[in-house]
């Protein structure tokens, strides 16, 4: 099924990247394409892919700590090139000034320690999704 939006995973590490999709898949079902990054930059070259394509990415899930650009940083630039997109940020290694001044900056919607609750966290997307729409 080809839908018009996407949520954006966006993790260093592999197994927790399958580990979001398929938690996230199995809650919010086929409505949405679920595409996956390895790092910052492929995620925002993954956004500007999809906006070619006319795909919205409504939901972005990110790491912080992942080699090049840490999330925080990603998902300011995210936020600014496309302001109408939730962000949620799990980790397990934050840096504490950053989360507030991502927070203060509103470029964050929701933070997640790893390990992540699932059943909060698709709550979380849930509500953050109906807030999109």
């Amino acid at each position: 099924m080809s839908a018009e939006k996407a949520i954006l995973l966006v993790d260093d590490e592999p197994i927790i990247l399958l580990a979001l999709r398929q938690e996230l898949r199995a809650e919010l079902g086929n409505g949405y394409r679920y595409e996956i990054a390895r790092d910052a930059a492929e995620g925002l070259a993954v956004f500007e892919e999809l906006a070619a394509d006319g795909i919205k990415i409504v939901l972005l899930v990110s790491d912080w700590l992942m080699p090049g650009m840490k999330g925080d940083e990603f998902l300011m630039r995210a936020r600014q090139r496309h302001p109408e997109v939730r962000t949620i940020l799990v980790s397990g290694q934050t840096d504490e000034d950053q989360l507030d001044k991502l927070k203060a900056s509103g470029a964050l919607d929701a933070f997640f320690r790893k390990p992540w609750d699932p059943h909060r966290l698709v709550a979380e997307c849930k509500r953050l999704l109906a807030e999109a729409r």
